[in-house]
């Protein structure tokens, strides 16, 4: 028997990374404490908060890192909601590598473990990259059925957190998440149906919409919510 949409539980998770900071490319910051938004990525949050200012969110979610609770802060500003904190969505734990030049770690051999084979890699007095990707989806999971169905929320969160959750929705294997982009403050959506996720946008920069309807578009003649759009499907706009 196929399942009516109006019954399908369909949630949508908007995933931000958080804006650029004084260390954010020359060094890897991973846990350091008191690690803050620079002005441009206090106005990164800010820009990011106006391209989604018509979105409802039902929640905002944010690692407990300052930058992403800066972040974080920037889009609940001007709404009636609270930043939760979930330490589930925390920077991968670097361990000994934190806070060391990228230059001087990419001579490292671990270095292209992390490239080519990241389900093997493990950071030496730190944490696995499976054991990242492990916690950071089943906090996704918890906070969808949390929520319910037809919420909308966003998670601030970083990058290698972000891209391993990208690979788990688009069906791939964690060897291939350095494929995968997540840039300051870009954002990336992705909508739970009961069959599988839809990948709706990934790294963007724009402004989002998202129509209250969208979930019965993904596929034209859409029986279950989670049917993909045989020819491509109408779109959402």
């Amino acid at each position: 028997m196929i399942e009516s949409c109006d019954t399908c539980r369909v949630t949508t998770l908007l995933l931000a990374r958080h804006g650029l900071t004084d260390l954010t490319g020359p060094v890897l910051a991973g846990r350091t404490p008191g690690v803050r938004l620079s002005e441009a990525g206090r106005a990164q949050a800010e820009a990011l908060a106006g391209r989604i200012a018509g979105v409802r969110l039902d929640a905002i979610v944010s690692s407990p890192l300052e930058r992403c609770q800066e972040t974080a802060a920037a889009v609940a500003a001007g709404r009636d909601l609270p930043v939760r904190t979930d330490e589930r969505f925390i920077e991968c734990g670097y361990g000994e590598w934190t806070g060391r030049p990228l230059k001087e770690l990419a001579k490292e051999p671990l270095w292209q473990v992390v490239q080519a084979h990241p389900s093997a890699a493990a950071f030496p007095g730190g944490e696995s990259v499976a054991a990242m990707q492990h916690r950071a989806v089943t906090a996704v999971r918890e906070w969808n059925h949390h929520l319910g169905e037809k919420a909308v929320y966003l998670v601030c969160s970083h990058g290698d957190v972000i891209k391993s959750i990208v690979a788990d929705a688009l069906g791939l294997h964690l060897d291939q998440f350095q494929r995968i982009t997540a840039d300051p403050a870009a954002l990336t959506v992705i909508r739970y149906a009961p069959l599988r996720p839809f990948v709706l946008r990934l790294n963007d920069m724009g402004e989002l919409r998202l129509p209250e309807d969208s979930e019965e578009k993904d596929g034209g003649e859409n029986h279950t919510g989670s049917d993909a759009a045989v020819g491509g499907g109408p779109g959402t706009t």
